[in-house]
């Protein structure tokens, strides 16, 4: 993504950042729609978080041994999180996606695992994943290093579409450990889950004995205070986080029931550790964002959410272009689809040419969002109504540009 090559050109270099924008190193400024991909959702630089942070790496910046940050951070996630009774701190949102299917498999003795075309957990082998031939597959690599026999232990299922889950399930019924899944599939643009397709696979999971994880590292805090297990009233067995638990900082954690976690060593026997985990500057930097996302500012979020969505749709209405949005919460995606799209495969049938016109008319008029049709958008405190009707006006421009060529 960072290299643009999915649109091509050269990416600007980014210096600095404060609230809503960004400015590379030649002096230009955008209005800031990549927010990291997804950390930055108090905007950028906040003052409070940088104190804070400052004063921690005042006192050090890794020791190797417990702190007291760390059980309060945990406590805060534990705290607003439903079903999430004990939690591990790791350093990425890959490695909390690993270790939390290591876990499900240490525990079930089972191996394969089903993952979705277009989610995306981090470049652990397991995930490394494409479909096969055949209407139910076994995964294949679609990374060099990556194992045949490691694909094979995943199975791969379309969002959206619980019959596909529901084959897989039947064809291997005892040997599946877990089924893991962003809730919002945010490595395909953002596309939320359609109404009971969450639920239903929580009831396949429980029937068949296999345990469900949600990656929440993209959605957790970010499109509720509770993340997507209390958006949609859905509760996994296993999380992992990343992103806003870092508040802009490398760090991950995962976590989940208790009589599972307790399987983690040292009081169990799936191993997993790390040097730098629980680092006290990227855990102070969590706690101080954490702390700042209380439920009136998550009220915030989701109207400037709508009042953009509202804004760019009344564009696309008005002048019949042939694209399509999704949202969820503070998540969004413009699609030169017309729709609806749903899973990876919609995106797939996308205008790219269309797309990589639109990305670099935005960015020539201030705008920096994903250099890529197949990622989200996302939305920051720091967004005000105003900050994005000056977007609204440049979309507006890029997309006239595209379909209405002088």
């Amino acid at each position: 993504m960072r290299a643009f090559k999915s649109v091509g050109g050269v990416p600007p270099f980014i210096k600095r950042a404060e609230g809503a924008y960004v400015w590379d190193v030649d002096g230009n400024q955008f209005i800031d729609f990549v927010g990291s991909w997804g950390p930055m959702i108090l905007g950028h630089a906040h003052p409070e978080v940088i104190n804070e942070v400052k004063k921690s790496a005042n006192d050090g910046t890794s020791f190797g041994a417990p702190t007291k940050k760390e059980v309060i951070l945990a406590e805060m996630i534990i705290d607003r999180v439903p079903g999430c009774d004990m939690l591990r701190l790791v350093n990425s949102g890959t490695e909390a996606a690993m270790s939390a299917v290591r876990l499900a498999r240490g525990i079930s003795g089972k191996d394969k695992i089903i993952k979705f075309a277009g989610c995306y957990h981090g470049h652990c082998d397991s995930f490394l994943i494409e479909a096969g031939s055949g209407a139910l597959t076994l995964g294949v690599p679609n990374s060099p290093g990556v194992t045949r026999g490691t694909a094979q232990d995943t199975l791969l299922a379309e969002f959206n579409d619980i019959q596909t889950v529901q084959d897989l399930f039947k064809k291997y019924a005892n040997q599946i450990a877990a089924v893991i899944l962003e809730p919002v599939n945010g490595n395909t643009g953002c596309i939320p889950p359609e109404d009971q397709f969450l639920k239903n696979i929580r009831d396949l999971c429980s029937r068949h004995d296999a345990l469900l994880i949600f990656d929440e590292v993209m959605t957790g805090f970010r499109i509720a205070k509770g993340g997507a297990a209390e958006y949609y009233s859905v509760i996994p067995d296993l999380f992992a986080f990343g992103k806003v638990i870092g508040g802009g900082f490398p760090i991950g954690a995962y976590g989940g029931r208790k009589e599972l976690m307790e399987q983690v060593a040292p009081s169990g026997r799936v191993y997993q550790a790390g040097t730098l985990s629980g680092n006290p500057m990227a855990v102070t930097a969590g706690i101080e964002t954490l702390k700042r996302l209380t439920h009136v500012e998550y009220e915030n979020l989701e109207n400037l959410g709508a009042y953009f969505e509202a804004q760019l749709q009344d564009l696309i209405d008005t002048y019949d272009y042939p694209v399509w949005q999704n949202r969820a919460g503070s998540m969004f995606s413009l699609f030169f689809h017309p729709g609806p799209v749903m899973n990876t495969q919609d995106v797939s049938k996308c205008d790219f040419d269309a797309f990589k016109h639109y990305f670099h008319t935005l960015l020539d008029h201030g705008i920096y969002t994903a250099p890529s049709q197949y990622e989200a958008g996302f939305i920051s405190l720091s967004h005000t109504e105003e900050i994005l009707n000056k977007a609204i006006t440049q979309v507006h421009v890029a997309l006239k540009d595209v379909f209405i060529p002088a």
